[in-house]
């Protein structure tokens, strides 16, 4: 995980120069600058938009007595498009539409939940260990007379 960390680290503002370098030397620096601050614009005012949406969602689904956790991972996600958007660079502006598009965010919800669910059996399994799920509950044994529990005797040197 810390490779793949340190990869996205450095392969994200390459990335990201390339792409200025390419598309300043088509429609020119001017133009290129333009389009990152019209993208970083537009990218906010979809991004405040859809948060109100999801907070309104959210909020219903707490009067209706259920928990909003697709609700709060929309949310995650629509910050994270905030930050990708309002980056300058064409790649994040790219990966921030993205994440602002529900369907896109719905399969992204279910890949999550399957990965994670997966990685948490494996976790508490083990490779090769079998996981027996049950139920149990504390049962108090009935008091007998002449069989309650003694006290243990006090240390006198106390």
């Amino acid at each position: 995980m810390p490779l793949l960390l340190l990869g996205l680290f450095l392969a994200v503002p390459l990335i990201e120069v390339y792409l200025f370098i390419e598309l300043g030397s088509a429609i020119g620096a001017l133009w290129t600058v333009l389009l990152c601050v019209a993208t970083a614009v537009t990218g906010a005012a979809l991004v405040r938009f859809q948060g109100r949406t999801v907070m309104a969602s959210a909020q219903a689904a707490l009067r209706a007595g259920r928990m909003p956790a697709s609700e709060a991972f929309d949310g995650i996600c629509i910050v994270m498009a905030g930050f990708c958007l309002l980056t300058p660079g064409f790649f994040t502006d790219t990966v921030g539409f993205l994440l602002l598009i529900p369907p896109l965010r719905h399969l992204l919800r279910r890949y999550i939940a399957r990965h994670v669910a997966t990685v948490d059996l494996h976790m508490r399994a083990g490779p090769g260990r079998t996981i027996v799920d049950g139920e149990w509950e504390i049962v108090d044994e009935p008091v007998v007379p002449g069989n309650e529990p003694r006290l243990t005797d006090r240390r006198k040197d106390m």
